[in-house]
């Protein structure tokens, strides 16, 4: 088999450059662990950013796409299917909200996309996001997203769009009138560096909108599917939001996103309206299922606040670690040096995948089936590369 630097010179004979080239090549793997071209083994901690929920290959997941492949592979949006309809069902179970409908997609950026559309049909069009948020890529969900660097390149993108800072409220007021179609914030802003607001802030938000008639919207596409602990990464706050998007670990590991509307937000939609070729395949549908069932009968949501915990302790042991944020397995390594990228790959030199969405900051994003020895594991290699940099 070709080698980790062959394929680098594949890629860039195959591949555009938005992503540059990867330095490794994974074949395979199970559970938390892959293994690259060479045979190399790696923990992964980064999950595929949050997506592989149970990991690589899991039985159960791998059970429902081969049985379901076997069946039925796709239909148009012309029909219906089985899978779509449970899954639906049971996402609805998840919100507790009896009025909530779903629209599936392909990823979380056309969930928002889903949204954004879905706001325009209230009759208003100015928008309002977060500063360091991140919402996706399209062109609609790029408008949203509140990072300049990422936006740069494409502008001109929508107008009416205001970004006011995260976990302010006092901006929030400021801004949120009844001229505001939706306000759409994250739990946690997971490509901002996993940050958490304070307790209080969502539910200030949610008085806010409700107040003036304007659509909440949860981006649960990091937090959701049991990574922080809870089903979406927003119940602790008791609130309900009028959309919730999702993706990531929806799918188990297949492309598949999610748009659920909640309450009069959920008759915006009419035939028509909206759609997508993919959206509720029945293949990735089948994995949700699998998925979710796999999360909900091994009590995965209730270990995973006991691993968060165990790594916040042990990880802020370092000298070089100035703090662990996040929630669940959705953590943000906070360092004292601004080596972060650095560190992640040495990190990776040492059997380890991470990511560095900053200088100054590593995330972690195991799938919630990772063993307890794989986090000491972790925890163990971290504390022995982030020593080469004690002072």
């Amino acid at each position: 088999m070709a080698s980790n630097s062959e394929m680098q010179t594949l890629w860039q004979e195959s591949l555009q450059n938005n992503y540059g080239t990867p330095s490794i090549t994974l074949t395979h793997g199970k559970g938390a662990s892959v293994w690259d071209v060479e045979g190399k083994e790696y923990l992964d901690f980064l999950g595929g950013i949050a997506t592989n929920i149970l990991g690589h290959a899991h039985p159960k997941v791998v059970s429902a796409i081969t049985e379901q492949a076997n069946e039925l592979g796709h239909v148009s949006n012309l029909y219906s299917h089985p899978r779509s309809i449970e899954l639906a069902e049971k996402l609805k179970d998840l919100t507790g909200q009896s009025s909530a409908r779903v629209f599936f997609c392909n990823s979380g950026a056309e969930a928002n996309e889903a949204a954004l559309k879905l706001s325009r049909l209230t009759g208003r069009s100015k928008l309002v996001s977060t500063v360091g948020s991140f919402h996706g890529r399209t062109i609609g969900a790029l408008s949203l997203t509140g990072q300049s660097s990422k936006q740069k390149p494409f502008r001109p993108l929508l107008k009416k769009v205001k970004f006011i800072p995260f976990n302010d409220i006092g901006a929030a007021k400021k801004t949120i009138t009844k001229r505001v179609a939706m306000v759409i914030v994250e739990p946690i802003q997971g490509e901002n560096g996993v940050v958490v607001p304070d307790f209080g802030y969502l539910k200030a938000l949610r008085d806010l909108t409700t107040r003036h008639g304007v659509l909440l919207v949860l981006d649960c596409v990091q937090t959701g599917m049991g990574r922080t602990g809870e089903w979406f990464g927003y119940e602790s706050e008791g609130i309900v939001p009028d959309v919730i998007t999702l993706a990531k670990g929806l799918g188990g590991g297949l492309p598949l996103g999610a748009m659920i509307a909640i309450g009069n937000s959920a008759q915006l939609f009419e035939p028509g309206s909206h759609g997508s070729t993919f959206g509720g395949n029945p293949i990735a549908c089948a994995s949700a299922l699998a998925a979710i069932s796999v999360l909900e009968n091994e009590n995965l949501l209730v270990r995973n606040k006991a691993l968060e915990l165990t790594l916040k302790l042990e990880l802020s042991k370092s000298p070089l670690v100035e703090s662990v944020r996040g929630a669940g397995l959705l953590l943000g390594i906070v360092l004292k040096l601004d080596i972060a990228k650095k560190l992640a790959q040495e990190l990776q030199a040492a059997g380890v995948l991470v990511n560095a969405t900053s200088e100054s900051l590593i995330r972690i994003a195991p799938p919630l089936v990772v063993t307890d020895k794989q986090v000491s594991d972790f925890i163990k290699i971290f504390r022995e590369v982030s020593a080469k940099h004690e002072r």
